[in-house]
Parts: C-alpha cells; sequence; structure tokens
C-alpha cells in the first residue's frame, strides 16, 4: 500500500481544464505561480494578465489550459481534495479499530497542512490557506448544479462520502453521517479562518484545538 500509493499521481476530474497542466513545464509553471498570486492579491484581483506577466508568457498561453479563472480555482480545489483524499486513505488504511480509524481520519481533514516533497510546482500549505479563503467561490455560482452533473466536485464527495463511512462504521445507529462529515470538513476550513481573522469569536485559536475541538464534537455526538 505504501508502495502503491508513493507513485501515486494525483488526477483532477478532465473537464475542468483544456490541457493537463501536468503535461508540460509551462503547465506546472501556471499551477505554481498561480497558487502565490491567488495567495497574494485574493481571487477577485487575480487575473490571467497578471499571471502571464509573472511566469513571462503571453496570457493567451494560459487559457489553452484553462478557459477562465473559475475553472483554475476548480482545479486547485480538486487538487487539494486529492490531495487530502491520498493522506485519508494512506494513514487509515491499517487501522482497524473504528473508532480510532475515525479519530485519525478528523486529524488528516482538520489538521495544520505541512508541505508536500513529492509535488515541487505546488506548495500544500499555500494552497491550504487558498482553500481556507476561498474555496467556496469554487462552488456558490449559478453554474453549481450543471458543474456537479459535470463531475466537477466528485473528489470532494469522495473525501466526504470516506469519512461518512468511518462515522457509520464507529456508530451505525447514527442517522446523520453525511452531515456530520460535511460539518467537520467544512467547519475545519472555517474554524481555520475564524483563528486568522476573527480570532474572538472562535476558541480555536492554536492549530491543535481545532482538531480537538472536532474530535470532541465527533465522541459526544456519537457517543463513542
Amino acid at each position: 500500500m505504501k508502495s502503491l500509493l508513493s507513485n501515486l499521481k494525483i488526477a483532477v476530474p478532465e473537464k475542468i481544464f483544456v490541457k493537463d497542466p501536468e503535461s508540460s513545464k509551462l503547465g506546472k509553471r501556471i499551477i505554481e505561480y498561480s497558487i502565490s498570486l491567488i495567495d497574494e492579491l485574493g481571487f477577485e484581483s487575480f487575473t490571467f494578465k497578471k499571471l502571464g506577466q509573472a511566469i513571462d508568457s503571453n496570457e493567451s498561453s494560459i487559457y489553452r489550459y484553462f478557459e477562465s479563472k473559475h475553472k483554475l480555482l476548480l482545479y486547485l480545489s480538486s487538487w487539494y481534495w486529492a490531495w487530502i483524499e491520498y493522506q485519508l486513505v494512506f494513514e487509515t488504511h491499517n487501522i482497524t479499530n473504528p473508532k480510532e480509524k475515525l479519530l485519525k481520519a478528523i486529524d488528516v481533514v482538520c489538521r495544520t497542512t505541512q508541505e508536500d516533497s513529492k509535488y515541487s510546482h505546488i506548495n500544500e500549505v499555500i494552497l491550504n490557506r487558498i482553500i481556507i479563503n476561498e474555496n467556496s467561490k469554487s462552488f456558490l455560482t449559478k453554474e453549481v448544479d450543471q458543474e456537479n452533473k459535470d463531475g466537477y466536485f466528485v473528489i470532494y464527495k469522495r473525501v466526504v462520502n470516506r469519512l461518512t463511512d468511518m462515522i457509520s462504521e464507529a456508530n451505525v445507529t447514527y442517522n446523520y453521517p453525511s452531515s456530520l462529515a460535511t460539518t467537520i470538513i467544512e467547519g475545519g476550513l472555517h474554524q481555520h479562518f475564524l483563528k486568522d481573522h476573527f480570532s474572538s469569536i472562535t476558541n480555536c485559536k492554536e492549530d491543535t484545538l481545532t482538531v480537538s475541538f472536532f474530535i470532541h464534537l465527533a465522541l459526544n455526538t456519537l457517543n463513542i
């Protein structure tokens, strides 16, 4: 399992991009610099023109990979959740106790992100900040239903379903496993946002407390 996962290529739904950015040096530079620019400028102020200037390339070359900055954000979001899924599978695959497996899963989806050296063109720490601050913009659109039908959010939903299954295994009588799973995943992002920007309205003032809070929530909710 460890050998298999160490060679895993993170795959993003093909409909999101025009050309796979992982297929060329330019594509990887587009991803690398878009992450740093969105983190620096915010998604609203980020443009393909600014990205083109940063990578010393024509703006038109970026459109050969993504038809819009919205699609680029969808790509970054999908890549992030695929990376989380990779960790979720790897770190829980040999845990047989349902309670212990669930607690490890909560740690994976809520903890502070560490950089993964296997992907040199993607800084996961910065990407995590983007997901915390910008992820909702990838689906809070008028096109969300069609994009959902087209499979743009399939990886995120896979992560939710994996956590849902673990919740059900820990307590087979609990009636709201999917709702609890999405509350933990989205709540983890929200608590990190509050910690960074509205610290007076959260008790999760340290990174480790976010994990502790959702473990406490799950244990008490599931009565395990």
